[in-house]
């Protein structure tokens, strides 16, 4: 089910984004793992409009064309051992209630050097609390999180565009403000993807049953 809903996102943005002139996507600069939650569709199809208009004016055309599916970026680690991960994170999302998210906010990481453009989420207890439980597991099982993505460092983040031109981040926050944030949702799912390419490896649905 999730690679034919991964496969229609896809070749829905694809055919809102084609045209002779659609800037090549940009060479994948890292391996490693994600950890990354999901939204409800409606919350999904929001943030999906954001990329195609995004390549529509050839902007930014990454996330579309790796399949990636939208969401916020929880944590990164170089090597994640999903056997052993997967049933921690079953017995974390057991415990909890799919998340309220506002998306409120537009901005970029500082320095503009990434050139990664994304939608800012109202960072509330239950987000933040969900994100330091699972630092806690990872460092118990002796996995090193990316500095970035420490409970003192991380910046939540739903990311819309990757690899924007400096000359042209002004113009995509112009379209961006199009939107009228906040749009919000529901966290449903926490996932484990590797990368690059993006492979998602499982996806656990909140208030799911711990042993499924």
């Amino acid at each position: 089910m999730r690679n034919k809903w991964s496969q229609h996102r896809r070749d829905t943005a694809m055919s809102s984004a084609a045209g002779p002139d659609a800037p090549e996507p940009a060479a994948p600069a890292r391996q490693g793992y994600a950890v990354e939650l999901y939204f409800d569709p409606a919350l999904e199809n929001q943030v999906l409009k954001a990329w195609n208009v995004l390549a529509r004016r050839q902007i930014s055309t990454q996330l579309i064309e790796i399949a990636a599916r939208p969401h916020i970026t929880l944590l990164s680690a170089s090597s994640i051992d999903p056997a052993r991960f997967l049933p921690a994170v079953r017995s974390l999302a057991a415990r909890l209630e799919p998340l309220p998210v506002s998306l409120s906010s537009i901005a970029s990481f500082p320095g503009g050097s990434s050139g990664v453009l994304f939608l800012g989420p109202t960072p509330t207890s239950g987000l933040l609390g969900l994100h330091s439980q699972l630092c806690e597991m990872l460092r118990k099982e002796g996995v090193e999180v990316a500095e970035e993505f420490r409970p003192d460092s991380w910046v939540p983040h739903c990311p819309v565009a990757v690899d924007v031109p400096r000359s042209r981040m002004g113009e995509a926050f112009c379209i961006l403000r199009d939107l009228r944030l906040p749009v919000s949702g529901y966290a449903m799912d926490i996932g484990l993807v590797e990368f690059s390419p993006v492979r998602e490896i499982f996806s656990v649905p909140l208030g799911g049953d711990a042993d499924a």
